[in-house]
């Protein structure tokens, strides 16, 4: 099991390492915000890196967001995602599952708030052919501690090389797609 405190001074160390300036820590105050903005509670493992961490810029690749913006936020990202399923019969975003990065390419990284463990999700709207986005959602990690080992140890499917990798671990169909999505209309 990891030790969540040793994982978050790890990954504070990381990014402190990674980035000249990161921004400032988010308080109590603007996770709080943040929750009420959403409806629900951040996952306590992501609420930890904006408040003892930093407000976003740390992580793979594009980087956290930050959680309230300015512009592109966690928050707006995903009430803006929600609002664009709002009353349709096949919506693309489900409930909980909070854009934490963008991957480029209109593919995010997501973070189940409804899921104990955190788990971390990719959408990757490529693939979609119309009718259900189910086939869109891919479970990435099984939690949000073991999404940042693989970042702090370079293993991930992210990273520079890893094609080349027999031990990869590909994302893979996200099996609660298909109800947590036709719950979400």
């Amino acid at each position: 099991m990891t030790d969540i405190d040793d994982l978050v001074r790890r990954v504070a160390i990381r990014a402190a390492s990674d980035n000249r300036v990161l921004p400032a820590r988010v308080g109590p105050r603007q996770i709080a915000e943040a929750e009420a903005r959403l409806g629900f509670a951040l996952h306590p493992l992501l609420a930890r890196l904006y408040r003892e961490v930093a407000d976003g810029g740390f992580g793979p690749d594009y980087q956290l967001l930050p959680l309230l913006g300015p512009g592109t936020g966690v928050v707006g990202e995903y009430l803006a995602r929600r609002e664009e399923s709002a009353g349709e019969e096949h919506p693309d975003w489900p409930e909980g599952v909070v854009p934490i990065m963008t991957w480029g390419c209109a593919m995010y990284a997501g973070v189940d708030c409804f899921d104990e463990d955190g788990q971390v999700l990719l959408f990757e709207p490529n693939p979609y052919g119309g009718g259900s986005w189910e086939e869109c959602w891919f479970l990435d990690s099984a939690g949000l501690a073991a999404w940042l080992e693989t970042w702090l140890a370079g293993t991930g499917w992210f990273e520079e090389g890893a094609c080349d990798r027999d031990d990869v671990v590909e994302p893979q169909p996200w099996d609660q797609a298909a109800s947590r999505l036709s719950s979400s209309g």
